[in-house]
């Protein structure tokens, strides 16, 4: 099991367990399925403990849209990285 995943430091670091599942989510998908690079190295480590890392280290974030705010280009609510 992950280790950062073990304690709320990261859940509450991000909003919560829902936001904390969508944004590693949308980050696994660029990493699999649109060939991101990885911002950390590899190591020998999954794609999930990637993920789980770039988070730990910051170097992933998130901005939540206004879900009623529909003039924003990619669709109200969704996770935005910045």
């Amino acid at each position: 099991m992950i280790n950062a995943l073990r304690s709320d430091e990261i859940v509450t670091k991000l909003g919560g367990r829902f936001k904390l599942c969508a944004l590693i989510q949308h980050r696994l998908k660029q990493i699999v399925v649109d060939g991101a690079r990885p911002l950390v190295e590899r190591g020998g480590r999954t794609d999930l403990e990637l993920v789980i890392e770039e988070i730990v280290q910051e170097k992933i974030t998130v901005e939540w849209v206004d879900a009623t705010d529909a003039n924003h280009v990619n669709g109200a609510g969704w996770p935005l990285e910045s």
